[in-house]
């Protein structure tokens, strides 16, 4: 059946406009992405039971009325949509807490504890087998769990405020029970933690349950996730592409749906890096807001910091995560980054160091997000260009003397000098680089870093914010290969990450768009030091104005 001009009209559409299908109220149902997929829009119109235009919710039908199905532009970053298939579904928005509503549900006994991890235990099962994000599971063990914690509901008692969430650890994070590889055959026969990590053991004491492990590149030095122990992670929103590193399998089996909390670090970007591949909030809070036990092998680089998709779920994660632990030297005392208002100058540049152009693709995509910043905030962006950031040095590259030079000290020179041929090609090139670091080359950067704060700091000020891409490239594969490269190995300048690790302050990824490789798009706000909150309410704008979807096209939210 031809949809008619008068048909047209009166779905209060017209030719070029985007649409969702709905097929029987299930959301791009089989039979309408047939449709779509051999006819016409126009002709699949008559026989669709509604349409539904791109800013409600649902999977994005990406095509345009009255064009052959599957033609594709450039990138298209517009509200709810774009060439590649962004839209939002069961996204979020003003109101979207979706930590909250599982945990109420839970305490409400609407669903049991052990309902939710077999879910997880089941999402897992079905989707592990293509993204490869989850390395290990504790099947008996969460369930058990599951039903003590349904227990204690029944009592009257109150677990907490993550009360029968199921979680995953990263795989250079303690779990009892499970070993901590690290992605490393030197620690592939580890033995099972004896307990938890700092942040498992929070979230644990906060009613949420463990379910498994997820992957991570080797020894987490990597901005992909492949090791030679488990393999590469794909991307669930476009599976030749990674979903970036070191927290990929997090990132992945969160965007998947496979649990709605997975935990993650943050050494040079391992955080912001696969939230902005796979679609979702990452934030790297002030250093030392979470303590740091056991001793990270980047002494003053790393930190702890939650994965969300709402930024609901990213205050409710960060207030159980927060908080200073014994023998942590640069902890800091615990504060609640609440309301902080708005930010005060906003700034943006490209890059941190002038490495020169952005990709087109990301500088478009970058172009678009300052322009819904604009909108949002009600006042102009101060673009300024990468040279006059940092006058003391490069940053980028001084965080690789750091980070090398102290994770051979982590493991022992000796130590690594004799398993150099047992790593991955870049963690082994990675470690050589700290093997060839001088003391007085290593202690001038540490010197160095101070200016670099400073700077910093100077141009922030008390309330400025700097926004940029996450990543200055539209991505690599899941091996690690940029495109047209033919090895794994990734260049200095594609990241935007390493400069808040270096001088401490807080930075987030924000979903906004999808680019035309089927990857999203983040983009990155940079605040003051101790001013998370600044960022987090320039999140929840962007989440009220720009709402993004809780997974990945081809899969379902956890919840509900």
């Amino acid at each position: 059946m031809v949809a008619r001009g008068d048909r047209l009209a009166q779905l209060g559409l017209a030719p070029g406009d985007r649409v969702l299908v709905q097929v029987a109220g299930d959301r791009l149902g089989g039979r309408a992405l047939d449709l779509l997929g051999r006819r016409e829009v126009g002709e699949a119109l008559g026989e669709v039971d509604r349409v539904v235009l791109h800013r409600q919710a649902g999977h994005l039908a990406d095509h345009r009325l009255g064009e052959r199905a599957g033609a594709r532009g450039g990138v298209d970053l517009r509200h709810g949509a774009d060439a590649s298939g962004w839209a939002p579904r069961s996204g979020s928005g003003e109101d979207a807490r979706v930590l909250a509503e599982i945990t109420a549900a839970v305490r409400r006994r609407e669903v049991a504890a052990r309902e939710l991890v077999e879910r997880a235990l089941a999402r897992t099962e079905a989707a592990n087998p293509e993204l490869n994000a989850v390395v290990a599971l504790r099947v008996d063990a969460a369930l058990e769990e599951a039903d003590a914690l349904d227990g204690r509901i029944a009592r009257g008692e109150d677990p907490g405020p993550l009360a029968g969430v199921p979680f995953l650890v990263k795989d250079i994070e303690d779990l009892a029970g499970l070993p901590t590889t690290h992605g490393s055959l030197l620690f592939a026969q580890a033995a099972p933690a004896e307990r938890d990590g700092l942040v498992p053991r929070r979230l644990r004491a906060a009613g949420a349950i463990p379910v498994g492990k997820t992957n991570c590149p080797e020894l987490a030095t990597d901005g992909f996730t492949d090791n030679l122990v488990f393999g590469a992670t794909r991307n669930p929103w476009a599976p030749a592409w990674s979903p970036g590193g070191s927290s990929g399998g997090s990132a992945a089996a969160v965007a998947a749906g496979m649990a709605p909390v997975a935990t993650a670090t943050d050494g040079g970007g391992s955080i912001r890096i696969p939230a902005a591949f796979c679609g979702l909030l990452g934030l790297k809070p002030t250093n030392g807001l979470i303590g740091r036990d056991p001793i990270p092998a980047w002494i003053d680089l790393s930190t702890d910091g939650p994965f969300a998709t709402t930024v609901a779920d990213l205050r409710l994660l960060l207030s159980v995560e927060a908080g200073p632990v014994p023998g942590d030297p640069s902890a800091l005392p615990r504060w609640d980054p609440g309301p902080g208002g708005r930010p005060g100058r906003v700034l943006a540049a490209p890059r941190f160091a002038p490495w020169g152009p952005l990709p087109e693709v990301v500088a478009e995509a970058l172009d678009r997000a300052l322009e819904v910043t604009e909108r949002i905030l009600g006042s102009s962006v101060e673009r300024i260009r990468p040279e006059e950031l940092f006058a003391s040095g490069n940053p980028d590259l001084d965080w690789f003397v750091l980070a090398t030079t102290e994770h051979v000290g982590q493991l022992g020179r000796d130590f690594v000098e004799a398993n150099l041929d047992r790593l991955h090609p870049t963690t082994r090139t990675f470690l050589e680089q700290g093997l060839s670091t001088t003391l007085d080359a290593y202690l001038e950067v540490r010197r160095r870093r101070f200016d670099y704060v400073r700077e910093l700091d100077d141009l922030l000020g008390p309330d400025g914010v700097l926004l940029t891409p996450t990543l200055a490239a539209e991505g690599w594969s899941a091996e690690g290969v940029m495109p047209g490269a033919g090895e794994p190995g990734l260049p200095a300048e594609v990241y935007n990450t390493a400069v808040q690790n270096l001088t401490g302050h807080p930075a987030i990824s924000i979903p906004a768009g999808v680019l035309p490789n089927g990857v999203p798009f983040g983009f990155q706000a940079t605040g003051p030091r101790f001013r998370d909150d600044l960022l987090l309410d320039l999140a929840e704008a962007w989440e009220r104005a720009e709402p993004w979807p809780q997974v990945a096209p081809a899969f379902e939210p956890f919840w509900p």
